[in-house]
C-alpha cells in the first residue's frame, strides 16, 4: 500500500490531493480569480498560492484522515506552467518533504492529466486530446512515451477562450471558458471565422485577432458600425457560439486523423477545456461514426488539481522512479514526450 500527496500550482489553481493505491482520499482546490477583463499575472498568482496552500494542505489531511507519518512520497508539479506559481508550490513540497522526512518526486503536469483521466474513466489505450489554458495536444502512447501527434503552433485553446472572454468583459468566476460556454448556448447566428488546421497542428491566434475586430467595434468604435451591412450584425452570444463551433471542429478533425493513424478506438479528453459539454458532444458524434468510445471526466478531475499529481506520482513511485534532491526543481517548458513512462507495459 502506497499513499501519496500531490501539490499542483502551475497556473491559477492551487490544489492538494491524496491517493492510496488508485483511491482518491482527498482533492482540495482553490482558484485565483481576477476581475472581469483581467488575466492572472505570474507574481500575483504565486502570492495567492503561498497565502492559501497551507490551509488547503490542512483540509486535505483532515478529509483524508491520513497522518503525515503514513504518507510514502511527496509529489509536486515540476512543469510545464508559469514559473512563479510553479516555484512557490515546489518550495512548499520540498519543505514538507524535509519536515516529514519523505522522498520527493516532480511530476509532469500533462502526464498528471492523462493518468488521472485513465484512472477515472478506465480507458485502456486512448488517443488523448489534452486541452487547457496552457496546452493543446493530441497524444498517443507508444514505446514508453506519450507521443505528441499534433499541437497548437501558437496559443493554447484555453488561452484563446480566456482572452476572448476578457475582450467582451466576461466574469472570471468560476472560469472564463465556462462563461463562454453558457453564452454560446444562447447564440443564434454562426459567424464565419478563420479555420486554421495545418496538417496535425492548429493555430488559434489568428482566430482571436479576427474576433477581436468583430467584438470591439460595438464597444469602442461606434463609427465602424455604420459601415457594416445588415447581414454583418452579431451579438456577443453569436460570437461565443461561433468561436466554440470553429475551435472544437478543428480539435475533432485532428483527433480523428490521429485515431486513423494509430488504429485507436478510444478518445480521452483531459484538461480544463475538456469540461465543455459542447466539445464532448462534437467529439462523441465523431466517435460514434467511427465505432469508437469517448471518455471524459467532470470538473473535479479535468480542471487542474492536486490529486492528479498524486496519482501520476503514485504510478511513477511504484514503478521505481526516484528523484534526487538536487533535481527537485521546476521546468517551465516540460514537454509531455520527455517523460519515460515506466509504469505502462507495451
Amino acid at each position: 500500500m502506497v499513499i501519496v500527496i500531490g501539490f499542483e500550482g502551475s497556473a491559477n489553481k492551487i490544489g492538494v490531493g491524496i491517493v492510496r493505491d488508485g483511491e482518491v482520499l482527498a482533492n482540495e482546490r482553490e482558484t485565483y480569480i481576477t476581475p472581469p477583463g483581467e488575466g492572472f499575472l505570474p507574481k500575483e498568482t504565486a502570492q495567492h498560492h503561498r497565502s492559501r496552500v497551507l490551509e488547503i494542505l490542512k483540509r486535505a489531511l483532515d478529509v483524508s484522515g491520513v497522518a503525515p507519518k503514513e504518507i510514502d512520497v511527496v509529489c509536486y508539479t515540476k512543469g510545464p506552467g508559469m514559473a512563479p506559481p510553479l516555484l512557490a508550490v515546489a518550495i512548499v513540497a520540498r519543505t514538507i518533504a524535509q519536515i516529514w522526512n519523505k522522498p520527493i518526486l516532480g511530476v509532469n503536469h500533462c502526464i498528471g492529466h492523462i493518468e488521472m483521466g485513465r484512472l477515472v474513466t478506465k480507458a485502456i489505450n486512448p488517443t488523448v486530446l489534452y486541452v487547457s489554458g496552457g496546452n493543446t495536444q493530441i497524444i498517443s502512447y507508444a514505446c514508453k512515451r506519450y507521443r505528441i501527434f499534433g499541437e497548437t503552433i501558437d496559443i493554447a485553446i484555453g488561452n484563446c477562450l480566456d482572452r476572448f472572454a476578457r475582450i467582451i468583459h466576461l466574469s472570471n468566476d468560476p472560469s472564463p471558458g465556462y462563461n463562454i460556454e453558457q453564452m454560446a448556448k444562447k447564440g443564434q447566428n454562426y459567424v464565419q471565422l478563420p479555420y486554421s488546421v495545418k496538417g496535425m497542428d492548429m493555430s488559434f491566434s489568428g482566430i482571436l485577432s479576427f474576433l477581436e475586430q468583430k467584438a470591439r467595434p460595438k464597444r469602442k468604435q461606434n463609427k465602424m458600425q455604420t459601415k457594416a451591412t445588415e447581414g454583418e450584425k452579431w451579438s456577443d452570444e453569436d460570437l461565443c457560439f461561433s468561436l466554440q463551433e470553429t475551435l472544437f471542429a478543428m480539435l475533432v478533425e485532428t483527433t480523428e486523423r490521429a485515431m486513423a493513424h494509430t488504429g485507436s478506438s478510444e478518445v480521452l479528453i483531459v484538461g480544463g477545456v475538456g469540461c465543455n459539454v459542447r466539445l464532448q458532444e462534437m467529439m462523441g458524434i465523431m466517435c460514434e461514426e467511427r465505432g469508437a468510445k469517448l471518455f471524459a471526466t467532470d470538473e473535479r478531475f479535468c480542471i487542474d488539481n492536486g490529486v492528479m499529481i498524486a496519482h501520476a506520482g503514485w504510478e511513477m513511485f511504484r514503478s521505481g522512479t526516484r528523484m534526487a534532491w538536487n533535481d527537485s526543481t521546476i521546468t517551465q517548458r516540460f514537454r509531455t514526450d520527455e517523460v519515460e513512462v515506466t509504469w505502462r507495459d507495451d
